[in-house]
């Protein structure tokens, strides 16, 4: 054999030794990637749609007014996707592992809604029966006409009207979440 033909040859091992280290870590990464991946999505340490979860929160409004928060008192419980809290919060929990704290932003959108001057109307004083009203607080009412609770604040009152808005107090609101999770009870 030449000499010519054996470099040639170790130059052709060489190649194909790089080759396979290039295939091998391409499979390693795609095996990571894979096993990640996995790991997400059937991980039984974090909370999914359809658990019971328990958070204590506080909830606050872009200029740091605390407008609500249970850290001193009982968890939260609720299911995630029951639609029983905000979508933006259910959003902020999933994912998360029993006593993590996450802070989250929360836009309109995606906590009360938009600011809906629709609500706003004017009525008779007597269709609602409201004991010594004030205009600025908020009253649960049973509306006459189908029995259902209703929501309001007084926000102007004349000797026959009241002006009511039916808004949530936060509609219209950014809020700001922090979130300390409890506990996940699985499906």
């Amino acid at each position: 054999m030449k000499k010519s033909e054996k470099v040639k040859g170790k130059e052709a091992v060489a190649v194909r030794k790089k080759r396979m280290t290039h295939y091998a870590i391409g499979i390693v990464v795609v095996l990571i990637v894979i096993a990640a991946i996995a790991f997400y999505v059937f991980n039984p340490f974090v909370a999914k749609s359809g658990d019971t979860v328990a958070v204590y929160y506080t909830g606050s409004l872009d200029d740091g007014t605390v407008f609500d928060s249970n850290t001193n008192a009982t968890p939260l419980v609720f299911t995630i996707g029951k639609g029983t809290v905000i979508p933006g919060f259910e959003e902020a929990v999933i994912g998360m592992a029993p006593n993590t704290t996450k802070t989250v932003h929360i836009p309109v959108a995606k906590a009360y809604g938009p600011y809906d001057e629709s609500l706003v109307h004017t009525v008779n004083r007597s269709s609602i029966d409201i004991e010594n009203p004030v205009v600025g607080e908020r009253y649960t009412v049973r509306r006459a006409s189908d029995n259902a609770v209703a929501y309001i604040k007084i926000i102007n009152m004349t000797p026959t009207t009241y002006t009511l808005d039916e808004n949530h107090e936060l509609a219209g609101k950014d809020l700001t979440y922090t979130i300390m999770l409890v506990e996940i009870a699985k499906k």
